[in-house]
């Protein structure tokens, strides 16, 4: 029951994250929309600065089980695994509009807390390592050109992040197909070989 408990009272987080931002976050507000007393919510979390770093994390891991979901229906190829990749964080960006905000609102708190900055490094630094086995995986399959992984990775995140947070707050600015397309072409551009000739 514990476990359901606490998955509950992070999805309302989310939900409360995403109406009324970090800023008028409160316990009171989280127990009422998890249908949970504020004994209860303590018993999980210590304050909310501990619901937010939970609430990152699932988010976090709920976008990792996606991305493997998507790869695993897409072929083995490394170039389909990563628009595979792509595609999935678009989509989220535009159906789950609320995981953008949890990250936004997280970015907002960690530039003044080092103890947040440490947990936002943890989930990039995976995050880039999952990328970078698969941009390595292209390289030695000779998919990609050579490049350092761990630095294209970083800039494939960087890609991914930034059109994301568009389709989230502007979904009008283009679809996810035409974003799709559009991240597809730059990442052919960035780690596709040259063809000789």
């Amino acid at each position: 029951m514990a476990p359901l408990r606490r998955e509950q009272i992070v999805r309302a987080t989310v939900r409360c994250l995403a109406r009324d931002g970090y800023a008028r976050l409160t316990m009171k507000k989280v127990a009422r929309e998890a249908g949970v007393s504020q004994g209860s919510l303590h018993y999980y979390f210590a304050d909310k600065r501990a619901m937010l770093v939970a609430t990152l994390t699932a988010v976090s891991r709920d976008l990792d089980r996606r991305v493997a979901a998507a790869q695993s229906r897409a072929p083995r190829e490394p170039a389909a695994r990563l628009r595979a990749l792509v595609r999935t964080c678009l989509e989220v960006a535009v159906d789950r509009s609320e995981f953008w905000v949890v990250f936004l609102e997280f970015w907002g708190e960690m530039v003044h807390d080092r103890r947040l900055r440490a947990v936002n490094a943890e989930v990039y630094t995976r995050t880039r390592r999952l990328l970078g086995r698969l941009i390595a995986d292209g390289v030695r399959a000779g998919r990609f050109r050579a490049v350092d992984p761990e630095r294209a990775a970083a800039v494939v995140l960087g890609l991914v992040d930034g059109v994301s947070l568009q389709l989230t707050f502007d979904p009008r600015a283009f679809t996810v197909p035409e974003a799709a397309r559009f991240c597809d072409d730059a990442l052919a551009r960035y780690l596709h070989q040259e063809d000789p000739g």
